[in-house]
C-alpha cells in the first residue's frame, strides 16, 4: 500500500523518498513555505558552497556527531536543485542519481569493467585524467583549461588551472624555481606598494598568490586545507592572548601590540610544551 503524502512527510524510516516528499510539499505553488517558493538555482548556490564547507569543517575538526547533520544539510542542497530542476522540465533527481552512478562507472573499469586491477594508484589517476579529457572532448571543450569551474574557491580553482597546464608540459620543473618566483613577486608586491594604484596592486598580490597556490602543488600540499589549518591555529592563539589578558581583567583593546605579541609567543611555548 502506497503512504499518502503526510504519512511520508512522519515517517521517521521514510528515507529518501520522506527527504524528496517534503522538498516537493515546501516547494508547492500554492501549500507551500513562500521563502522555498521564491528561490532559484542562484540564490541556492551560495547556501551549497556554504554546506559542503561546513562538511569541511565538521571533519577537520573530527566531529563526528555533527557530520550525520552536516551530510544531510548537503544532500538537501541536491535535492533542492534537483525539485528545482524537475519542476522546469530539465530533470530529475533519479536523473541526477543516474549520471553519477554512469560517471562512476566509466571512470572506473578496472572494478565495473574488464580492466586488470593490478595497477598502482599513479596509473589510476592518469586513467582517471584520461577519461576525464575524454569527456571534455566528448562536450566540445578542447582548451586544456576548459571545464575548470568558474565557481570554486580561487586557491582550488588555481591548483587545477596549474594542474591541467602541467599535464602538456607548462610547469617549472623543480621547486627552486617555484620559490625564485615566490620571492620575485613579493619584490613586486613591496615595489607596488607605493608606486601603483589599488587595483594594480590587487593584480600583484593575486600573482603572489597563485605562486602560493603553485607552491603548495609542488610540495603535494592541499591549499585550502593548509590555509584552514592556519586560520584555526591563528583563532586558537588569538583567543589564548583573549584568555590571558581577561585572567587580569583586561581585553585587547586595553593591550598594546608589544604585550600581544609577546603573549602570542607565550602562547606558541605553550604549544611546543604540550607536544
Amino acid at each position: 500500500m502506497t503512504k499518502s503524502s503526510d504519512q511520508l512527510v512522519h515517517d521517521p524510516k521514510g528515507g529518501m523518498d520522506r527527504l524528496r516528499e517534503i522538498m516537493r510539499r515546501l516547494r508547492d505553488p500554492e501549500t507551500g513555505c513562500p521563502w522555498d517558493i521564491e528561490q532559484e538555482f542562484r540564490t541556492i548556490a551560495p547556501y551549497t558552497i556554504e554546506e559542503a564547507y561546513e562538511v569541511a569543517d565538521a571533519i577537520e575538526r573530527e566531529a563526528w556527531d555533527e557530520l550525520k547533520g552536516e551530510l544531510g544539510d548537503l544532500l538537501f542542497q541536491s535535492v533542492f536543485h534537483a525539485q528545482m530542476a524537475e519542476e522546469k522540465g530539465l530533470f530529475s533527481f533519479d536523473d541526477v542519481a543516474n549520471t553519477m552512478s554512469d560517471k562512476m562507472v566509466a571512470r572506473h573499469p578496472h572494478v565495473f569493467g574488464g580492466e586488470n586491477r593490478d595497477k598502482s594508484a599513479e596509473q589510476q589517476t592518469r586513467d582517471w585524467e584520461t577519461i576525464k579529457a575524454a569527456e571534455r572532448a566528448a562536450k566540445a571543450q578542447q582548451g586544456v583549461l576548459d571545464g575548470v569551474a568558474i565557481g570554486l574557491p580561487a586557491l582550488l580553482r588555481a591548483v587545477k588551472l596549474q594542474k591541467r597546464a602541467a599535464r602538456v608540459g607548462f610547469d617549472w620543473p623543480e621547486i627552486g624555481m617555484v620559490l625564485d618566483k615566490l620571492t620575485e613577486e613579493a619584490q613586486e608586491v613591496a615595489e607596488a606598494r607605493d608606486t601603483l594604484g589599488h587595483e594594480e596592486l590587487k593584480e600583484e598580490v593575486g600573482d603572489l598568490l597563485f605562486v602560493v597556490a603553485n607552491l603548495a602543488r609542488h610540495l603535494d600540499v592541499e591549499p585550502e586545507e593548509a590555509l584552514r589549518a592556519a586560520n584555526t591555529k591563528f583563532e586558537r592563539r588569538f583567543k589564548g592572548i583573549e584568555r590571558r589578558l581577561a585572567a587580569h581583567g583586561r581585553a585587547p583593546e586595553q593591550s598594546t601590540l608589544d604585550e600581544m605579541d609577546a603573549l602570542w609567543e607565550a602562547e606558541k611555548a605553550d604549544e611546543r610544551s604540550q607536544k
